[in-house]
């Protein structure tokens, strides 16, 4: 597990922006899924104000964790969030963009969706295999949109599976167990003081948060597990209390 803390957001995605592009290095072509939340915005939009030529664009496949079963226009779309603060403001190829059909019958675009990572990805011990994960961390534990009252769907033989968000009920699409702990980089972005507690459970007893929490599952087979961490997100690990 490696963690590295940054003293504000802003020095985060500078550190993930200088392990992107060591990893962008060594790869042709890198396949990335990511995740939704106003950390990954505040990421996309420092990346967006890049000077042009600190990452090479057209090197990078995108994909997503989870996305919320509603239309690309609609302001919950993970995509939508992507797509305004990021995508359309940097020379990606639109042929390296696949983003979850939210518009679809959920468990018919699970099923699609897990069918275009199957083609698009390379295939490890019989599972597709992202090189870059990213993941959020709920307040309750729940990471991509597996929850911790569907924690059966984390060890779904499928790539994708249909979701529920707990309170509002709302449809979800999401990676599952095997395909997150499949990839070769899975990488915690995690900011603010009302995650500190879950990051000081998960970091702190992984193995008794695993009875507890989805994210807690989070064990790539390769080993490469990363948190990116602010200061506050980072308290708990740093004080002891």
């Amino acid at each position: 597990m490696n963690i590295q803390i940054g003293n504000t957001p802003d020095e985060l995605n500078r550190s993930f922006t200088v392990w992107l592009q060591e990893i962008l290095a060594e790869k042709e072509i890198v396949t990335i899924a990511l995740s939704g939340g106003s950390t990954p915005r505040s990421l996309f939009d420092y990346w967006a104000g890049l000077p042009e030529g600190e990452i090479d664009w057209r090197k990078m496949k995108f994909f997503w964790g989870d996305e919320r079963c509603v239309p690309p226009t609609d302001e919950e779309s993970n995509y939508k969030m992507a797509r305004e603060h990021l995508l359309d403001l940097v020379p990606v190829p639109k042929d390296h963009i696949f983003r979850i059909r939210g518009e679809n019958n959920p468990v018919k675009e699970a099923l699609r969706y897990g069918g275009i990572l199957q083609h698009k990805l390379e295939i490890v011990n019989g599972t597709p295999s992202f090189d870059i994960i990213m993941l959020g961390l709920g307040d309750d534990g729940h990471t991509a949109s597996i929850f911790p009252h569907e924690m059966t769907l984390w060890d779904s033989s499928e790539n994708c599976v249909t979701a529920t968000h707990p309170l509002s009920g709302q449809k979800r699409v999401s990676l599952t167990g095997k395909v997150i702990n499949n990839a070769r980089h899975v990488v915690f972005l995690v900011t603010g003081m009302n995650k500190s507690a879950k990051v000081k459970e998960i970091i702190g007893d992984p193995a008794l948060a695993a009875k507890q929490y989805p994210a807690a599952r989070v064990q790539p087979e390769p080993g490469n597990l990363y948190w990116f961490l602010d200061e506050s997100a980072a308290q708990k690990l740093t004080t002891g209390s």
